[in-house]
């Protein structure tokens, strides 16, 4: 039980510094990143709300006591990278190996986590 904990925390923890670099990048450096959504083709003004469900999502993935919305985080992210990889793909950028990543530890997150409830 200690070892899937340890996977869960870390494996939770390194997905949380990605998305809070990012979401770091969407408030500090919003023309930065505002060219990196034009060039996507996505309107700039998801930019905020972006950030600020990226950080309700983390909220809710790292508070034990509301099972459901972490599901749903899980998911909203899970479709966020899977959307990320293929549109830094599709303009080789480069960004796709990060969003690769963020995927990976969302996935080992979500199943440690499963493992650690039981």
């Amino acid at each position: 039980m200690k070892r899937n904990k340890i996977i869960f925390y870390v494996s939770t923890g390194l997905l949380t510094l990605i998305l809070l670099f990012s979401v770091y990048m969407y408030f500090f450096k919003h023309e930065a990143v505002a060219k990196m959504f034009t060039n996507f083709g996505y309107p700039t003004y998801i930019i905020y709300p972006y950030a600020v469900a990226k950080l309700l999502g983390l909220m809710a993935i790292w508070n034990s006591k509301f099972t459901t919305l972490k599901e749903w985080a899980y998911s909203g992210f899970f479709f966020a990278f899977i959307l990320a990889f293929f549109a830094h793909y599709m303009i080789g950028d480069g960004g796709q190996m990060t969003a690769l990543v963020a995927l990976i530890l969302l996935i080992v997150s979500y199943i440690f986590n499963k493992k650690t409830q039981q």
